[in-house]
């Protein structure tokens, strides 16, 4: 019998990368997506390092796309070879914030940016790997969501309204996909030092460090190692809604800074 295989989307970094890698190491095969092939050829070499040299290139596999393309995301995951298609669990980690600007400031980009990642893409890579765990009876969708989805922040607006869809299309999914004996669990993360902050601050890495600033904030490791909680736990349980913070931060408003 074959090792379990699990699809991560966004894993050239954060929360994805570390899921890989604590995935990969407890011996399953993984399917590696993201838009940086560089960073998805490097991430793949040093996974494969994890085993023999008689099957590592049957534990790696990449898929080089955006999720926000519905055609390149139907067209990798329809190519994928028969070894590769019986996904067993999906992680939709793909997403971002871009931007904390007031509403009447907010760029169009930033905005299309979220809600075609977060959302759109949450979605074209579910719909395409959910008939397949249909037909099988069995399957674990795993949505990373944030704090962000479960209370509105100021200048939060549009990230946090993409943040509340996966909150929806989560309990969503759950609700419709209960009689396959498919599981579905979200992870909402508070404060998570990644490359989160500076996507959101177009780079500028003086304003990203802020946030977490006066406290220790999660890291990848983290989300990583809660997925595998969620993931290994008897067929019989299911972990619908998960929310963790730093030890400092009660809510999205209330965070605890040391001097």
């Amino acid at each position: 019998m074959s090792a379990p295989l699990i699809l991560i989307t966004g894993a050239t970094s954060g929360f994805g990368e570390a899921t890989a890698r604590r995935f990969a190491a407890e011996g399953w095969r993984v399917i590696i997506t993201g838009r940086r092939k560089e960073r998805l050829d490097a991430l793949q070499r040093e996974l494969e390092g994890l085993h023999g040299t008689m099957d590592r290139h049957d534990r790696v596999h990449c898929l080089h796309f955006d999720v926000r393309d519905h055609d390149a995301v139907v067209h990798a995951l329809a190519a994928l070879p028969k070894e590769w298609q019986e996904i067993d669990v999906l992680v939709n980690n793909a997403g971002l914030a871009a931007g904390l600007d007031p509403i009447q400031d907010g760029r169009l980009d930033d905005w299309e940016r979220m809600l075609d990642t977060n959302v759109k893409g949450l979605l074209y890579v579910s719909r395409a790997v959910i008939p397949g765990m249909i037909a099988r009876g069995r399957g674990h969708i795993i949505n990373i969501g944030s704090t962000a989805g479960k209370e509105v922040y100021p200048k939060g607006n549009v990230y946090c309204a993409s943040k509340h869809a996966v909150d929806a299309l989560s309990k969503g999914m759950r609700q419709d996909l209960l009689p396959h004996g498919i599981k579905v669990t979200q992870i909402c993360p508070g404060l998570a030092e990644t490359e989160f902050s500076v996507v959101r601050f177009h780079g500028d890495e003086q304003k990203a460090k802020a946030p977490y600033q006066g406290l220790t904030p999660l890291k990848g490791e983290d989300i990583a190692n809660l997925a595998w909680f969620a993931a290994t736990l008897p067929a019989h349980v299911c972990v619908n809604d998960l929310v963790v913070t730093p030890t400092a931060q009660a809510s999205s408003m209330v965070v605890h800074r040391q001097a």
